[in-house]
């Protein structure tokens, strides 16, 4: 049987059989469930089990790979260096200067990284469960222009696989128009780690949305969003935003750290009043 179901899996390699997704889906599995019916019918399996297994892993995550174009899986590759890069900066706590904090705890850090510029990061807590920030941050990220009056439109140009997507957003101009009309192209991607939801993203580049007329393509760095929920309080989250943005052009740099401090500000502020009067998906139905 174990014979048999490799030369199946191997056939997938064949030039007239690469586009048969299902047939290599079913491949990975039933390897699996042969190498458990071997494994549990003796009782000191061999070492070639798991040598087997191992190999049956690798085979199971090449496969997966020709799932994805190449442009797909450059993609994929680019959001997990997104996060890795953007929670790297977040774990060094040193060099944090406090830009602004408002009555209610809000606080607004910065700090110049090497090799990518200066960074801001804001910390607040929130009256809600992480579900319902993930909902409304990921699920529903196509409404945030409905409630964000910073955001004109956020739309969602490629899904690849369960959590990568490829978005245009749209930017409003700011406060009196010290700040033109920008768009972002970005590649965007959410993991949960236990109790922890970190979504990150960074700017990339989609042949099917090219620059806009009159708008100014700007590009997010390495930047993400950490979900968690508040010791003690599970019922709350704290929300830390890393924030890393080129906005080009020229603009004076004491512009742009008001702006985007503020945009930081206002973010949490727009979220919190979201928050409360729209409820959860699941609450309308």
């Amino acid at each position: 049987m174990l014979l048999a179901t490799f030369k199946l899996c191997a056939g997938s390699s064949y030039r007239h059989m690469r586009n048969m997704r299902g047939l290599r889906h079913q491949a990975v599995l039933a390897i699996g469930q042969e190498l458990n019916r071997r494994a549990l019918g003796g009782p000191t399996p061999g070492s070639w089990i798991t040598q087997v297994r191992r190999r049956s892993s690798l085979l199971g995550s090449r496969l997966e790979e020709t799932l994805y174009s190449d442009q797909e899986l450059a993609y994929l590759q680019q959001g997990e260096e997104a996060m890795q890069t953007a929670l790297g900066i977040l774990s060094t706590q040193e060099g944090w200067k406090k830009e602004t904090q408002q009555t209610n705890g809000d606080t607004v850090l910065s700090k110049v990284v090497p090799d990518v510029g200066k960074v801001f990061r804001l910390e607040v807590v929130l009256d809600q469960p992480m579900e319902r920030l993930y909902e409304e941050l990921v699920e529903r990220m196509e409404e945030m222009g409905e409630w964000n009056p910073n955001v004109k439109e956020i739309k969602v140009l490629q899904k690849i696989g369960k959590d990568t997507v490829i978005t245009h957003e749209l930017a409003a101009e700011s406060a009196g128009n010290l700040v033109g009309p920008r768009d972002f192209v970005s590649v965007r991607c959410a993991r949960r780690r236990g109790s922890t939801c970190v979504l990150a993203g960074m700017a990339t580049h989609f042949g099917k949305m090219p620059e806009q007329k009159g708008v100014i393509r700007a590009e997010h760095g390495p930047t993400c969003m950490v979900l968690r929920p508040l010791a003690g309080s599970p019922s709350k989250t704290r929300l830390t935003w890393l924030l890393s943005i080129d906005l080009k052009g020229w603009l004076p740099k004491t512009i742009i750290n008001q702006v985007l401090s503020q945009t930081q500000v206002d973010f949490a502020n727009h979220l919190r009043k979201r928050l409360e009067s729209s409820p959860a998906p699941e609450a309308q139905s």
